[in-house]
């Protein structure tokens, strides 16, 4: 059977590949050399395999070629949108910028007005105080005059009544009776005299009285003008702040007590408003309304310290592109956001803290740690250099590093870390929760 099957494979290879000889002569000799039917089929089969390698391998590098350039085409796109994106981001924080200096503008001026508003207060109190002081006077003043008039009434009709029944008397009781009418019209006089100036002194007093009910109603509407003014300042304020911690999944009141309790200090216009007229513990409606301005820009001046000390803020200020965000890569978690910049780039602190660590530090290259209050810690990765020392203490704002390529790193990029109680957090989470505000 193998012998047939030997025979018949050995048939085809002379059908396709009949045995060849060939002759090389000399002067002298002629030589030939035998190809035969299999050494054929393998040279074939060898030129064959090597004719498609080489086409199979030209077809890859086109399609690789091909591949290439749309690849770079993509990139080239992608570029053009991150620029894009990053000149719209930086209007974007520019007109934040500008927000923000005009809302401190505005809280400036609202805290001026507050201080104004309470002196006027004080004044006002003050008046109203003298002036009731003055009517109580008047009050009593003509309480004096009407029984002083009552008491001469009193005694004319006595002497009348005398005068009427002695009037058969004698004449020394006539010249008596002569004298005492005498006295008694010097005292109607001076009695109506009294009354007429009482009289008086009361206009005068009800017309003051109207005069300063005037001023007053004036000044209530004035103040509450300005109290409206104030609480819609707050209200623009102090809601852009409570949506910006919330944001970031922070509780507004604990941050707040936690710096109130660092803060503790009170005075000038953030002092509570306690009014008295007559050392009895009574509010006005004004005051009340003030109390609670006071107490709502004393939220905000917290806030204000709380946003210095929590990473609202952005580490790079100079032209960058992010490369890579928070979160798992290949199975691993990429801790932080990084980047990208020219080396060099100055790296900022993003919140108020102290410096726990400044050197170089395995994968992260050149490394600085800041603790921040509420449990934050902040880092910066892959720096060129360093700016500052452990236990240094430093503001938002301030240089701390220059951006490099340090460590485990690709290039040239700053890979910024946001820790909350040790654990790795996003940190576009306080980025982005900020833009509304800052």
């Amino acid at each position: 059977m193998r012998t047939r099957l030997a025979i018949k494979l050995h048939g085809i290879l002379e059908h396709f590949f009949p045995e060849r000889r060939l002759f090389l002569r000399s002067d002298t000799d002629t030589r030939f050399i035998r190809l035969k039917s299999s050494t054929q089929a393998l040279a074939f089969g060898g030129a064959s395999l090597v004719l498609a390698w080489s086409i199979i391998a030209t077809a890859i590098l086109l399609m690789d070629s091909i591949g290439s350039g749309n690849f770079r085409e993509q990139a080239r796109r992608d570029l053009e949108t991150y620029q894009v994106r990053l000149n719209s981001l930086s209007e974007e924080r520019n007109a934040r910028a500008a927000e923000a200096i005009a809302a401190q503008e505005r809280f400036n001026s609202a805290l001026e007005q507050v201080s104004v508003m309470q002196s006027n207060l004080l004044d006002a109190e003050t008046q109203r105080a003298e002036l009731e002081s003055g009517l109580e006077a008047v009050q009593l003043k003509l309480r004096d005059a009407i029984r002083a008039r009552e008491d001469v009434r009193t005694e004319l009709a006595s002497l009348l009544s005398e005068i009427e029944a002695g009037g058969t008397g004698t004449a020394s009781s006539g010249s008596v009776d002569t004298a005492t009418l005498d006295f008694l019209s010097a005292a109607l006089a001076r009695t109506a005299e009294e009354r007429d100036q009482v009289v008086v002194d009361a206009q005068d007093a009800l017309i003051r009285a109207d005069e300063m009910a005037t001023e007053i109603r004036l000044m209530a509407e004035k103040n509450d003008t300005i109290f409206r003014q104030l609480e819609e300042a707050m209200t623009v304020s102090v809601k852009p702040l409570d949506k910006m911690f919330a944001a970031a999944g922070m509780n507004a009141d604990s941050i707040l007590n936690q710096v109130r309790r660092g803060y503790s200090g009170q005075g000038g216009p953030l002092t509570p408003l306690s009014l008295s007229t007559r050392g009895e513990a009574s509010l006005s409606e004004d005051v009340l309304r003030a109390n609670r301005i006071l107490n709502q820009m004393d939220r905000l001046n917290l806030y204000r310290i709380a946003a210095e000390k929590a990473p609202f803020a952005m580490p790079i200020k100079d032209s960058f592109r992010f490369t890579s965000g928070f979160g798992y890569r290949w199975g691993r978690l990429h801790a932080g956001t990084d980047f990208a910049g020219a080396h060099g780039t100055p790296i900022y602190a993003t919140a108020d803290g102290v410096v726990t660590f400044a050197d170089w530090q395995s994968g992260y290259g050149r490394l600085v740690k800041i603790q921040h209050e509420f449990g934050i810690e902040t880092r910066y990765a892959h720096a060129s250099k360093l700016y500052v020392t452990p236990g240094q203490r430093v503001s938002r704002g301030d240089r701390i590093a220059a951006m490099g390529n340090t460590g485990r790193s690709t290039g040239t990029h700053l890979h910024y870390e946001v820790r909350v109680g040790g654990k790795p957090v996003n940190p576009m989470i306080y980025i982005k929760a900020a833009n509304d505000v800052f």
